[in-house]
C-alpha cells in the first residue's frame, strides 16, 4: 500500500490516503494539484510536513519509474537504445545483462524496430513510449505517469493501457484529462483546490460526478 498521511505541500492539503496495488487514475480540475501529488510520490518533491510511504520506505528509497507529460524532459541520449539503456548504465549493470533487458523491454513497448533511431526523427507519440520504455526497463515497483496520454491518439492510448497491464508492475499511477481512460482504472483519485474529494473504484468516484465534466462519455451514453 501507498500511505499518505497529514500531507503539506504548497497548496495540497491531505489528511489520509491509501492507493493500493493496480492501476490508479488522478483527475481533477488543472491547478487542483494532480502533478503535485504525483511528484510527492516520485520523491522529485520532499512534503514540508506528512508522509509518503510506499509499504515501509519512502519513495527515494523506491524503484520508481517516472514519465512527466513532456516527453522530451525525460530524453537524455541521442538514439532510443541509448536512452532506454541508460538508467541500467547508470546503476553499472552489466553489458550484456543491460543489452538483454533493452530488447526485452523495447519488445515489450512495441518500439524494437525503433532502436537505432535518432530521438530526433521520432513523433510525439515514439517519444512517448521511448520514455515509458526506459522507465520500465529497471523494473520499478512504481510507475507514475503525469498526463502523458495527452500526446497520443486513441489507438495509441489504448495500446498504452494494454502495456501497462502487461509490465505487471504493482503500482501504477497516472494523471490524465480523460475520463475514458479513468474509467479503466482500478481506483480514481478525485482532486479539487489541493484535497481529495472522492477516491475509490471508478464507478464510486463517478456516480458522484455525474452532470460535470469529470464524467465518461460512454458512460451518459448508457445512461
Amino acid at each position: 500500500m501507498i500511505a499518505l498521511r497529514s500531507l503539506r505541500y504548497r497548496h495540497l492539503a491531505i489528511d489520509a490516503l491509501d492507493i493500493p496495488p493496480g492501476l490508479t487514475s488522478v483527475i481533477g480540475p488543472n491547478g487542483s494539484g494532480k502533478t503535485t501529488l504525483l511528484r510527492l510520490c516520485t520523491g522529485i518533491d520532499l512534503p514540508e510536513s506528512g508522509s509518503v510511504l510506499i509499504g515501509d520506505r519512502s519513495p527515494r528509497d523506491a524503484e520508481i519509474g517516472w514519465v512527466n507529460e513532456f516527453p522530451d524532459r525525460n530524453i537524455l541520449f541521442e538514439t532510443v537504445m541509448d536512452e532506454v539503456a541508460s538508467p541500467l548504465r547508470f546503476r553499472s549493470v552489466s553489458c550484456t545483462e543491460t543489452g538483454d533487458r533493452v530488447e526485452r523491454c523495447l519488445e515489450l513497448c512495441g518500439i524494437r524496430h525503433l532502436q537505432d533511431r535518432s530521438i530526433r526523427e521520432l513523433s510525439g507519440g515514439e517519444k512517448i513510449l521511448v520514455a515509458v520504455a526506459a522507465a520500465l526497463v529497471h523494473t520499478p515497483s512504481v510507475l507514475i505517469l503525469d498526463e502523458c496520454d495527452s500526446h497520443l491518439d486513441a489507438a495509441r492510448t489504448a495500446a498504452l493501457g494494454q502495456l501497462i497491464k502487461r509490465s505487471g508492475t504493482e503500482y501504477v499511477i497516472q494523471c490524465t484529462q480523460q475520463m475514458e481512460v479513468a474509467a479503466q482504472s482500478d481506483q480514481v483519485v478525485y482532486l479539487d483546490e489541493g484535497t481529495v474529494r472522492l477516491s475509490g473504484s471508478p464507478r464510486e468516484v463517478f456516480s458522484r460526478l455525474s452532470g460535470t465534466p469529470f464524467y465518461p462519455l460512454s458512460w451518459r451514453c448508457r445512461a
